[in-house]
């Protein structure tokens, strides 16, 4: 078993680096070729960061595992909100009394609800999968619609106070434009084709190896592999999350933190699910339709005091995160 551990961690090391590795190259092949990064940061982005998650769901459906693709999303889904913000307030209080993340917040709660009342009916099949892809068609619609609404109120307040104070220094586009993550406008474009093989290539590698692995270790222990996707592999593929909200809080940016977490687990349960459902049909544990759907609700509900309110989420919080995690992942493992 411990070669399976060792090739389950290459695997994970392999995924998580091939999607940064896609998200880079597919950034700034876009912006290259005129696509606003409005729309690069909506779309490549969110999707080359979940692409390790759907990967593996995909391959494990192949491989004759669903049970690890539902609880990669189940368990991701919990991990990010329990693990992934406790542990950042823990380090550095995530102030989201200065962060408006309400619509989004309802989106996912509507996006989990949905997903439980599907599961709820019995295994995920193709006709679930359209209904859970037509709500991410809808989240990304409306998403598109409000941003270009900013873009253009943040474009006329700049023409105002730009006629206002005719010495005033004229708006660049770097202002007019989000940040997009991994962009580098001086990339050369061989360096573009380079990081797009090195993720496509990586990718099915490493989430064949995570996936086969994992198996091996489900059968060595005597577990379902729903057990090791909600556990073992929910958890590493919730670290670049983990990365990004640690960042971001240490920041005091946490819209980035929040926007993360919330728009990670409904891209898991709405595209992921989605499309893995699309391949083969996914049944539904009994121990996950008793259990663990219903703590990725009320792990989601946690949130309405911090979103919905805007109170801070303090150490005392993050601590209180973590250890729900704990006790959540000792009820799993027992």
């Amino acid at each position: 078993m411990a070669l399976d551990l060792l090739l389950a961690a290459l695997g994970l090391v392999i995924l998580l680096l091939a999607g940064d590795a896609l998200v880079r190259g597919a950034v700034n092949m876009s912006l290259r070729i005129g696509i606003p990064a409005m729309i690069v940061s909506l779309t490549i982005v969110a999707f080359g960061t979940s692409a390790p998650e759907l990967l593996i769901s995909v391959s494990a459906i192949l491989d004759g595992a669903p049970g690890l693709a539902l609880g990669n999303v189940v368990g991701s889904n919990i991990a990010n909100v329990l693990l992934v913000l406790g542990l950042p307030a823990v380090i550095s209080v995530i102030h989201s009394s200065g962060s408006d993340s309400r619509t989004s917040f309802a989106q996912m709660i509507a996006a989990t609800v949905l997903f439980v009342g599907l599961a709820l009916t019995g295994p995920i099949t193709w006709v679930d999968g359209l209904i859970l892809l037509a709500g991410l068609t809808l989240m990304l619609g409306h998403a598109l619609h409000s941003a270009r609404g900013h873009r253009r109120a943040e474009k006329h307040r700049l023409s105002a106070a730009a006629a206002a104070k005719a010495d005033a220094p004229e708006p660049t586009d770097a202002r007019a434009e989000p940040e997009v993550e991994g962009a580098d406008p001086s990339m050369r474009w061989w360096k573009i084709v380079v990081y797009l093989a090195l993720g496509l290539v990586g990718l099915p590698l490493g989430a064949n190896l995570l996936v086969d692995s994992s198996i091996a270790i489900a059968t060595a222990l005597n577990v379902p592999d729903t057990v090791i996707g909600l556990t073992l592999v929910a958890v590493g593929t919730s670290l670049p999350e983990l990365a990004t909200t640690v960042i971001a809080a240490l920041r005091r940016q946490a819209d980035v933190a929040l926007g993360n977490v919330i728009g990670s687990n409904m891209f898991n349960l709405l595209g992921i699910l989605g499309v893995a459902s699309l391949v083969g049909p996914i049944p539904v544990d009994p121990e996950i339709r008793n259990f663990d759907l219903w703590v990725m609700l009320g792990a989601s509900l946690l949130l309405v005091p911090f979103v919905w309110f805007r109170r801070d989420m303090g150490r005392r919080v993050g601590l209180a995160f973590c250890a729900l995690y704990g006790v959540y992942l000792w009820a799993v493992v027992a």
